[in-house]
């Protein structure tokens, strides 16, 4: 029986190669060896067959080192984890940008969050043909210039499909900058990281998914009340919006606010400060039960207080037993700071239940048995009138997906701008974030795997880079069943 090897065009263009097996005139079997496209991967091929036929003799490097040359192992790179991203970047539509090296950093974002410096790296490890630095500097000039987040903006409102009907998150939070001297918009401020440090505020919009839809930047000492109109009143007029469901926790809650929120056609769901024991809660009474829910129907604390409807807006409490145990954890933890102070174990500072009197410290023992008795009560306020209780209260607890969103731009992203000191600098870079964070929440929605998580399992699948008497040949990867599954669409 004989044996060769045998080129074969196809009628896409490509050239197989096969190894033929022949006994006399009979063909008894063909070995198809693949398809090449071009004449590195028809050498490569023609290598890999002439190894095949000869199995048993000697390897393939040593071989072809005998009689070809050398083959060498160039380079490898994660360019199947770049494919990848790039479908998510492209779907969502912001491709519309127009801008490869803007592109190429929001990518890099997502595989390694570190300095535009050392982004050059990790685009190189991606096999992408990395700019210089100075050309990732005037890509973040030309992204608000041109203003590439009105883009991405529009990109995420088609994409999520926002419509009058859809209910929409908001959210604060604070990102400081390890700097002492502060300027007009890195400033002191309150900050939830309990942070001393010059701060920026970021406002972001989300939908029920917690996929983003907008971001905005503002001053440091900015209050985070006076932050939430701005968002809604520019994200409406921009995609031409006739009404907004809000929802957003208590540090947004004030009168004016309220009024505003009103009067500028939004609904809203916004979290309650509970200043006292709500009408209709007696905690001795054998009806209040976890669950328990008093209504607008019968609490009027809120009643007519717009000065336009007494039905206007309402506020729903909720009685929760999970609550309860938390805030009553927290409160003996506040008790025993204030405690420590009054012995003198600690040194005097701003403490929940610590009561100054003509120098003399003690424990606020009426502010505690106040606090005590709300612990476990929430508060909902609404101008909704068609949904129930329990449809806001359930509409309200979906303020965690902005909070996620939150947690993994500044975890996974690293939004904090630590490198950037201009205010331009510094919205490009969050315009940067704000891309890889729509991708990074899409990417969890299809996988079910955080972004990290998602970056660990695709890295290691290199393809690599052989150089053949002089040819270059592209060697894809081989990918597992379990990693096809997470590919976008499938």
């Amino acid at each position: 029986m004989a044996s060769w090897i045998r080129k074969v065009p196809t009628a896409s263009g490509a050239t197989a190669v096969q190894i033929i097996h022949k006994d006399g005139r009979i063909v008894v079997g063909i070995d198809h060896i693949g398809s090449a496209n071009s004449d590195d991967e028809l050498a490569l091929l023609l290598v890999i067959a002439n190894e095949k036929l000869h199995s048993g003799q000697q390897s393939l490097f040593n071989e072809f080192e005998s009689t070809s040359g050398s083959i060498k192992l160039i380079s490898t790179f994660s360019k199947y984890l770049l494919d990848q991203l790039e479908q998510y970047y492209d779907a969502i539509g912001f491709n519309a940008i127009g801008d490869q090296i803007f592109k190429d950093v929001v990518l890099a974002r997502l595989v390694e969050p570190v300095s535009k410096v050392d982004t050059v790296r990790v685009l190189n490890e991606l096999g992408v043909n990395a700019p210089t630095v100075d050309t990732i500097y005037r890509s973040l000039r030309r992204c608000n210039k041109n203003n590439f987040r009105n883009i991405i903006q529009k990109a995420c409102f088609n994409y999520a499909k926002i419509d009058h009907a859809s209910l929409l998150l908001y959210d604060v939070t604070t990102l400081y900058f390890e700097i002492q001297k502060q300027d007009d918009f890195r400033k002191p401020g309150y900050s939830k990281e309990r942070r001393l440090e010059p701060q920026i505020l970021v406002g972001l919009l989300v939908d029920q998914s917690g996929f983003p839809v907008t971001v905005h930047l503002f001053e440091g000492n900015k209050s985070e009340t006076l932050t939430i109109l701005p968002v809604l009143r520019d994200f409406k007029t921009i995609n031409n919006l006739k009404e907004i469901t809000v929802v957003a926790d208590a540090a947004m809650l004030s009168k004016d606010n309220l009024v505003k929120l009103y009067e500028a056609g939004f609904n809203f769901i916004v979290g309650s400060r509970i200043k006292k024991v709500p009408y209709g809660f007696d905690k001795d009474s054998v009806l209040i039960k976890d669950g328990f829910i008093a209504d607008g129907a019968t609490v009027v604390e809120y009643q007519n207080f717009l000065g336009h409807d007494k039905n206007l807006c309402k506020v729903i409490y909720q009685y929760k037993e999970d609550r309860a145990r938390l805030d009553l954890k927290n409160i003996e933890k506040q008790i025993e700071k204030a405690k420590q102070i009054v012995e003198g174990k600690s040194p005097t500072s701003k403490v929940r239940f610590l009561k100054i009197t003509d120098s003399k410290k003690s424990i606020n023992e009426q502010l505690i048995d106040q606090n005590k008795q709300k612990a476990g009560i929430k508060g909902y306020v609404t101008n909704l009138d068609k949904l129930t209780p329990n449809e806001i209260i359930s509409h309200y607890h979906k303020l965690f997906e902005v909070e996620r969103s939150f947690r993994m731009s500044k975890s996974d992203l690293r939004a904090r701008p630590i490198f950037h000191h201009k205010k331009e600098s510094i919205e490009a870079h969050l315009t940067v974030v704000f891309a890889a964070l729509a991708i990074a929440r899409e990417v969890q929605k299809n996988t079910g795997l955080s972004i990290k998580n998602y970056i660990q399992k695709l890295k290691p699948l290199r393809t690599g880079v052989l150089e053949l008497d002089g040819h270059k040949i592209s060697i894809p990867p081989d990918i597992p069943v379990e990693i096809k599954a997470l590919e976008r669409g499938h």
